[in-house]
């Protein structure tokens, strides 16, 4: 089983009113994973930022990215930390 690690995933919603449920709906599929959500509108481009902090293994993230990257109008970018680093502290 892979490694959970915390990351990024930056999503870029060209047009909200048709991709905006889809995503939203994926995002609430993953929110076990997700630390952290933040969600800008930027309307002087007509479309939406959202910035999520993750703890996710490589394959959960492919998951996550290639469901959001198959919307028409969504850009996804997304980063993990490095195997060794951040290592979860026992209790």
């Amino acid at each position: 089983m892979s490694e959970r690690r915390i990351g990024f995933v930056g999503i870029i919603v060209e047009n909200r009113i048709s991709a905006g449920e889809r995503v939203n709906a994926i995002l609430a599929a993953h929110g076990d994973h997700i630390v952290a959500r933040v969600g800008i509108p930027y309307r002087e481009r007509e479309c939406c930022v959202i910035t999520l902090v993750v703890d996710m293994t490589t394959d959960e993230l492919g998951v996550l990215t290639g469901q959001l990257g198959m919307i028409q109008g969504i850009s996804v970018k997304s980063a993990l930390s490095k195997a060794d680093a951040l290592k979860k502290k026992a209790d």
